[in-house]
């Protein structure tokens, strides 16, 4: 058995080393935890912006497609046409009062009184809401022998396929107003493609 003091004074010491080593160890865990943050500084962070409370707060709305793009028309803009498929009224040619009389009374014809002047051509009435051009033939064929009738529509059918071919150049309809339904055989007789109305106006 050692003696009293010696055994006091083995506790003293061992008691310094370990609280020597506890000490130490801190100080190692906050060098290690100083030098952590001067190596590695973190990525600097914006602070949210403060929000209006929500009473206050105005909702934006979303944009639409339309805020960004303008809607496409079904129907192509005039001023997207080309200059002469636009009709332009003008006088009525070669001064028949009957013919003009004639034509003056297409039904719903937009103007009364004047040719209309498309793609170059003089025809003898439009509409504008069926977009729908017309050239009228008043001449008393039903009285010309069946012969005259066949050469007369046949000297006429290549003004009328060009009037034809004109009015769909500017997207519109061609009808032929004629005033018997002889007139109205042979044409149809010789070129089915032509659209011919009898005129029971005239």
């Amino acid at each position: 058995m050692a003696a009293p003091e010696i055994v006091v004074g083995t506790v003293i010491i061992l008691g310094v080393v370990v609280v020597g080593v506890v000490i130490k160890e801190a100080l190692d865990a906050y060098e290690l935890r100083g030098s952590s943050t001067e190596e590695v500084e973190p990525a600097p962070q914006t602070k949210p912006a403060p929000q209006e409370p929500s009473a206050n707060r105005k909702t934006k709305p979303e944009p639409s497609g339309q805020d960004w793009f303008p809607p496409v028309p079904t129907e192509p803009l005039e001023r997207e046409r080309r200059p002469e498929c636009r009709p332009v009224p003008v006088r009525h040619l070669g001064g028949n009062d009957p013919h003009n009389e004639c034509a003056d009374k297409i039904p719903n014809n937009s103007f009364p009184g004047w040719d209309v002047l498309v793609n170059g051509k003089n025809f003898d009435g439009m509409v504008l809401t069926t977009r729908t051009l017309w050239d009228v033939k008043t001449d008393d064929f039903e009285k010309q022998p069946p012969r005259s009738q066949r050469f007369f529509v046949r000297m006429k059918l290549p003004g009328l396929r060009l009037e034809a071919k004109l009015a769909r150049e500017c997207r519109y309809d061609f009808i032929i107003g004629v005033r018997s339904a002889a007139h109205e055989a042979v044409l149809f007789d010789e070129d089915p493609t032509l659209k011919v109305v009898v005129m029971d106006w005239c």
